[in-house]
């Protein structure tokens, strides 16, 4: 079984293709789970308030293996560390991300 994370030989390549679920995280008047890749989720992820950040799981096809250990779910800070290992990720400075105004 192919599985996706990041890092050493204890940490094969992530696949960001892999469908997966962000849940616990509100659209609309609603929470409802959305399936897509992993990259989509994690960047989704990213847009949220850092109160929906707190309480995301992120549930990917496949499970992640990070630093030997695999995971069927990725909750909360969590995903914003897999978030730093995203295609793009080394060319954007996480301290330009834009800050949510009292406004949301």
């Amino acid at each position: 079984m192919a599985e996706a994370s990041w890092g050493d030989a204890a940490s094969p390549e992530i696949d960001w293709r892999m469908s997966a679920a962000l849940e616990n995280v509100p659209r609309g008047l609603d929470e409802l789970v959305e399936v897509t890749s992993l990259e989509k989720a994690v960047r989704a992820w990213l847009d949220l308030d850092p109160c929906h950040e707190e309480d995301a799981i992120l549930i990917p096809q496949r499970p992640l293996i990070v630093d030997g250990v695999s995971m069927i779910e990725v909750r909360g800070d969590n995903i914003g560390s897999l978030a730093l290992e995203l295609p793009d990720a080394k060319q954007v400075d996480p301290a330009s991300r834009p800050e949510p105004d009292d406004a949301g």
